[in-house]
């Protein structure tokens, strides 16, 4: 089957641009030594964390157990979780999790902290921490260095965590002081810093110009979107994910109306300086996806000098694409144009 003969509206992966980013994400990690931990939740599909991890990738990252049960059943020896684990409810799967993978925990708090160890009691095993901090996105993390030196020292004294390092998101003007002022206060305590973590797809390429960072994580690279090409950080022909949408109405000459609404696309927009709508339609660049509900994308046509008709099928970059993912059961893949299979997107949903 060809990727004109799906059914729409659809989202379809493109292969070779996607082994594209892997390749050339690895390869600037390696040059400059630092360690990738791409994040899944971009992708949630076991198949690409396999072959990030065959690339030379320590680890994957997720943002909740749930989808980190899935990449550990599915074979992922080292995973961190980057998003805090609170309460007593969090303890068994947390457990369950512990059991199945190396395991790290972000934290910036002493009842995340205790949440963490009681899941490690339960399991039997050590699980890591990494302390998060604010570098300036005023988001998580802890304030000072000394709030970072206390948890690292209560993570170090319990038997059942072990302080593995620092951790940001994104990563902030604040980054390189608060790591040298921490490291400063950690080496005074005889405590070891063995990891930097920082993360973000935007601003990547000149992560190792930051002294102290160990690790990168990025999550958006393997696919791209209107967002990171906005950036600066890729192409348009480095974009590996479209949505393929169909004209499915003309009520004017400037407005026409595709089958693909927030369901598909998603609601988020981009910043002002990158363009305007909810995604870029390639065909029709001037063409303006003013409004989406669930199942319909306007798009106003008045700036097009040539205009779809109805029934004609637009390829859209999408704004998000990380949410596009989430937003489908599966995906379709392709290599030069031909359909090889449909992918479900086996961590969509997990929001536990």
């Amino acid at each position: 089957m060809r990727v004109d003969d799906l059914d729409t509206p659809v989202p379809v992966i493109d292969l070779d641009r996607v082994e594209h980013n892997l390749a050339k994400m690895q390869a600037y990690c390696d040059k400059h030594g630092l360690a990738l931990r791409p994040h899944i939740k971009t992708h949630k599909l076991p198949q690409f964390t396999q072959r990030q991890m065959e690339l030379g990738a320590v680890g994957i990252t997720c943002q909740k157990i749930g989808e980190a049960l899935v990449m550990a059943e599915a074979g992922c020896p080292d995973i961190l979780l980057s998003y805090p684990i609170v309460g007593a409810a969090k303890v068994a799967p947390l457990a369950e999790l512990a059991g199945k993978t190396k395991l790290t925990v972000a934290i910036d708090n002493p009842v995340a902290l205790d949440t963490v160890a009681a899941a490690a009691q339960q399991a039997g095993v050590e699980i890591g921490i990494l302390v998060e901090f604010d570098s300036g996105d005023g988001r998580c993390g802890v304030q000072t260095p000394e709030d970072a030196l206390t948890l690292a020292r209560r993570a170090n004294g319990n038997g059942l965590t072990a302080f593995r390092g620092l951790m940001t998101y994104p990563r902030g003007p604040r980054t390189v002081p608060f790591v040298a002022d921490t490291r400063k206060l950690l080496d005074e305590a005889g405590i070891p810093l063995q990891t930097v973590s920082v993360g973000g797809t935007p601003g990547c390429w000149d992560t190792h110009e930051l002294p102290g960072v160990t690790e990168l994580r990025v999550g958006t690279y393997i696919y791209h979107d209107r967002a990171t090409v906005g950036a600066g950080v890729a192409t348009l022909d480095e974009c590996a994910v479209h949505v393929i949408a169909t004209v499915v109405s003309r009520p004017t000459e400037d407005r026409a109306v595709l089958d693909a609404g927030s369901k598909t696309l998603s609601s988020d927009r981009v910043a002002p300086s990158v363009g305007e709508g909810f995604g870029l339609i390639l065909d029709y660049p001037d063409a303006v996806i003013t409004r989406v509900n669930e199942e319909h994308a306007v798009v106003d046509l008045s700036s097009c000098a040539k205009k779809p008709a109805i029934g004609e099928r637009l390829r859209i970059l999408p704004n998000h694409v990380c949410v596009v993912s989430n937003l489908h059961d599966r995906m379709a893949v392709s290599r030069n144009g031909e359909v090889i299979g449909e992918w479900p997107v086996a961590a969509r949903g997990c929001t536990r």
